[in-house]
C-alpha cells in the first residue's frame, strides 16, 4: 500500500544571496561569466525540495497562484554549491514546469500548464530523489506574479518495499 507525501518548494534565501552576489561581482570588475555559466536573473529566486523519502512516484502538482502571472520552476540535475563551482546550464533540466494564471481568468479558476511537460519534468523530479536528499530549483515569476503570491508544493506516492 502507498503513503503519499507533499513536499513544498522552500526559498533558500541564502543560496539565492549568494548567486546575486555573483552576478553583481560580475557587474562590479567587468568580468564576463564563465562559458556554460548560468547566472541568477532578477526575477528568479532559488527554492529547494528536501526528501524526507527516497523511493518516490511523481503524482501531481500543487500550485495555487494569488492574482495573475507566469511562474516557471526549472530543477537542477546536480548538486551545486555557488561558494565553489557555478551553476552551469547544463545541469538544468527539461522541459520547465511552467504554470500561469492569465488576467481575464478568475480567482478560482485553476492553475494553467502544459500537462505533458509538467508530467515529465515531475517524473524526472522523482527519479532524481531516488540518488538525492535535497534539490534546488530556480523559480522565476513574470507577468505581474512575485513570490509572496504564489504557494507551490509537488505530490508523490512514497513506493513501499517489500
Amino acid at each position: 500500500m502507498a503513503s503519499n507525501l507533499e513536499l513544498p518548494f522552500e526559498e533558500d534565501a541564502q543560496l539565492t544571496e549568494v548567486m546575486r552576489q555573483r552576478v553583481q561581482s560580475l557587474q562590479r570588475s567587468g568580468l564576463k561569466r564563465q562559458d556554460g555559466e548560468r547566472l541568477l536573473k532578477p526575477n528568479e529566486t532559488v527554492y529547494r525540495l528536501d526528501f524526507s523519502q527516497q523511493s518516490l512516484t511523481f503524482s501531481g502538482w500543487n500550485i495555487r497562484l494569488s492574482g495573475h502571472g507566469k511562474l516557471t520552476i526549472t530543477g537542477t540535475s546536480q548538486h551545486w554549491t555557488p561558494d565553489l563551482t557555478h551553476l552551469m546550464t547544463r545541469q538544468l533540466l527539461e522541459p520547465p514546469g511552467l504554470f500561469w494564471r492569465s488576467p481575464e481568468d478568475d480567482q478560482d479558476s485553476p492553475v494553467k500548464c502544459f500537462e505533458a511537460d509538467s508530467q515529465e519534468f515531475g517524473e524526472r523530479i522523482a527519479e532524481l530523489a531516488k540518488i538525492r536528499k535535497v534539490m534546488f530549483f530556480l523559480l522565476a515569476f513574470d507577468e505581474g506574479l512575485t513570490k509572496d503570491k504564489i504557494n507551490c508544493s509537488i505530490a508523490f506516492k512514497v513506493v513501499q518495499k517489500n
